[in-house]
C-alpha cells in the first residue's frame, strides 16, 4: 500500500480527458486512506481513484472545482458525513465494485444536492429490497442511477412508497447501517460458522444452472450480501415435510382413540365383575 502524499499527487498523471475536463489520475496505487488532497490546489474537474484500497469515503478538503469522482473497485463500506461542505459541486460519483452493505449507509449522500449521477453497481446494497426507489427518494435530483436513467414512473413510485407517516416508518425500518467498531466496546468472541454442506451444494448447483452472465452476477451479489441461493426453497420443503409428519401423527392419534375407548370399556367391565364376585363371596361366607 502507498500513502497518498503531496509528492505522489504532484507526480501523478494530469491531463485533459475526452470531455475536456482536467483530470488527475491516481488509480492503481493501492491507497488505503484519502488524505492530503489539498495538494491538488483545486485544479481538477475529475479525480480518478479507481483500483485502490480505500475503505471510507471521506477526508476531502474544500474542492469547489471537482465535479466527477471515480472511485470504483475499492473497498468502500462507509461514506463520510457532510460531503456537501467539501465537494459543493460534485455531480458524478462512481462507486462501482465496492462493499457498501446497507441502505442506511447511503444516507450521507442525501445532503449532496448537486449529485445527478451515481453508480453503485456490484455493491451488496443493490440486492436490498426497494433499493432503487430508496435511493431515488433520498436523492430526488438524481438523473442517472447505475447507468440507467431515472424514469418519471420511478419517481412517482418512490414518492408514493415513502409518503406520510407510514412511508417514513418504512424508510426507517429498511435504512439500517452497517455496524462499526466502537473503541472501548466489548469485543464479540462468538465464532462465526461457515456455510453448511447443504449450502455449499446449493451454491454449486446454482452456478452450474446459470445460463447467462447476468444470472452469474445476480448470484455473486446474493453471496456478497450473505444470502444462499436455494435456501428458501429448502426451508419450504422442510416445512412441508414437517407438516406432513404432523398430519400423519394426528391421523394415528385419531385412529388410536377408538382402541383406547375399547380398552377403557373392557377395564370397566372387569372392575364390575370383580365387585360382583366379592359380593357373592361375602354372602356365602355369611
Amino acid at each position: 500500500m502507498v500513502k497518498l502524499t503531496a509528492e505522489l499527487i504532484e507526480q501523478a498523471a494530469q491531463y485533459t480527458n475526452p470531455v475536456r475536463d482536467r483530470e488527475l489520475d491516481l488509480r492503481g496505487y493501492k491507497i488505503p486512506v484519502l488524505e492530503n488532497l489539498g495538494a491538488t490546489l483545486d485544479q481538477f474537474d475529475t479525480i480518478d481513484l479507481s483500483d485502490n484500497e480505500v475503505r471510507k469515503l471521506d477526508g476531502f478538503p474544500l474542492l469547489k472545482r471537482l465535479k466527477t469522482l471515480l472511485i470504483n473497485n475499492n473497498r468502500i463500506c462507509r461514506i463520510g458525513e457532510n460531503m456537501e461542505q467539501a465537494l459543493p459541486n460534485l455531480k458524478e460519483l462512481i462507486l462501482t465494485s465496492n462493499n457498501i452493505q446497507e441502505l442506511g449507509d447511503l444516507d450521507p449522500l442525501a445532503t449532496v444536492k448537486s449529485l445527478t449521477l451515481l453508480s453503485l453497481l456490484r455493491n451488496p446494497v443493490t440486492n436490498k429490497k426497494h433499493y432503487r426507489l430508496y435511493v431515488i427518494n433520498k436523492i430526488p435530483q438524481i438523473r442517472v442511477l447505475d447507468f440507467q436513467k431515472v424514469k418519471l414512473k420511478e419517481r412517482q413510485e418512490a414518492e408514493k412508497m415513502f409518503k406520510g407517516k407510514r412511508g417514513a416508518q418504512l424508510a426507517k425500518d429498511i435504512a439500517k447501517r452497517t455496524k462499526t467498531f466502537t473503541p472501548g466496546a466489548g469485543l464479540q468472541t462468538e465464532k462465526k460458522m461457515g456455510p453448511s454442506a447443504a449450502d455449499v451444494e446449493a451454491i454449486k448447483n446454482a452456478i452450474a444452472n446459470a445460463t447467462s452472465l447476468a444470472e452469474v452476477e445476480r448470484l455473486k451479489g446474493l453471496l456478497q450480501s450473505g444470502q444462499i441461493p436455494g435456501r428458501e426453497l429448502r426451508s419450504g420443503a422442510a416445512n412441508m415435510v414437517e407438516e406432513e409428519e404432523e398430519e400423519e401423527i394426528q391421523e394415528e392419534m385419531q385412529e388410536s382413540v377408538p382402541m383406547f375407548e375399547d380398552m377403557q370399556s373392557m377395564r370397566d367391565e372387569g372392575e364390575n365383575g370383580d365387585d360382583v364376585m366379592q359380593e357373592d363371596m361375602h354372602v356365602n361366607g355369611s
